[in-house]
């Protein structure tokens, strides 16, 4: 990976379910540091490598940042299923991939894509003790599933499916969401993955189980929500629009928008810098 960050940034595993559950961190030198505060990084139809850009200046600042593959996605083994796919399921999975680190007490978690609702989900359900929420470019309300992903729902569409067919609207959904970030190198890294048929399965199980009535459901119980909550969004995001980060920080309670000009859906790519600074004082105010 290419990113140059503050602080050395590491690939490790721990076993969930049977299976490797694998995830970004960047361990501290001294051992007398390992009990920072841990910040959950999730991410949706992409994979961990969203959060790379990003993650060593959050280990800098003092916090454990943890960028974990949802399963059977990025680096994760297992694979998964219309049911296993689902935001609930897969925040009961997240929930399990905490308690497998040990990982208790108030936790900060930042979702990006749909890793957004799980993020939103974790917050109101009982699991995890989430004290404070970020989403980037997330899901929210009636916004997903995106055109490119709604495609993948039909089974006919599946039947007809080629491998080039995945690959190809994956080549153009990463392009697109990188906006002016993208590189062929860095389009390489987000695509390495979907490389693997498993991965491919797990995607369009993911795609199959996306439905808006999961973030929908949500909306009471975020209104009463009073955890502290962060949107940082890239303004030129053609498939997580603009207007729905406006929207959700009209109307959830202690909610604060950062909205990032020449960014699109990955915004973390366009900006780290600043997402960093934003990420480190929101998680420690």
């Amino acid at each position: 990976m290419s990113e140059t960050t503050e602080m050395e940034v590491l690939r490790t595993a721990v076993r969930v379910d049977g299976e490797t559950a694998s995830y970004l961190t960047v361990e501290p030198a001294e051992p007398a540091e390992r009990d920072r505060p841990t910040v959950l990084l999730l991410h949706g139809t992409y994979w961990s490598r969203v959060w790379l850009p990003v993650l060593g200046r959050i280990a800098g600042a003092g916090l454990r940042p943890i960028a974990v593959d949802l399963p059977g996605l990025g680096r994760s083994g297992g694979e998964l299923t219309p049911r296993t796919a689902t935001v609930p399921a897969l925040a009961d999975w997240v929930a399990r991939f905490a308690s497998a680190l040990k990982i208790s007490g108030p936790l900060s978690v930042a979702g990006h894509d749909i890793g957004g609702a799980v993020a939103q989900h974790l917050l109101v359900h009982e699991g995890l003790d989430v004290s404070r929420l970020a989403l980037v470019n997330s899901v929210t309300y009636d916004s997903w599933p995106a055109p490119h992903v709604a495609r993948f729902r039909s089974p006919g569409t599946l039947a007809g499916t080629t491998v080039g067919d995945v690959l190809d609207a994956r080549r153009q959904a990463v392009t697109a969401a990188l906006c002016g970030a993208a590189t062929e190198q860095r389009i390489a890294e987000y695509l390495d993955p979907w490389t693997d048929a498993r991965v491919r399965r797990s995607w369009m199980a993911m795609a199959g189980a996306a439905d808006s009535r999961y973030t929908l459901d949500l909306v009471p119980a975020l209104r009463r929500s009073t955890a502290p909550k962060l949107l940082i969004w890239g303004e030129e995001d053609d498939f997580e629009k603009v207007e729905y980060a406006e929207r959700f920080a009209s109307e959830m309670p202690r909610t604060a928008l950062l909205r990032v000009p020449d960014a699109g859906h990955i915004p973390t790519e366009n900006a780290p810098g600043r997402i960093a600074r934003a990420l480190i004082d929101f998680f420690t105010a």
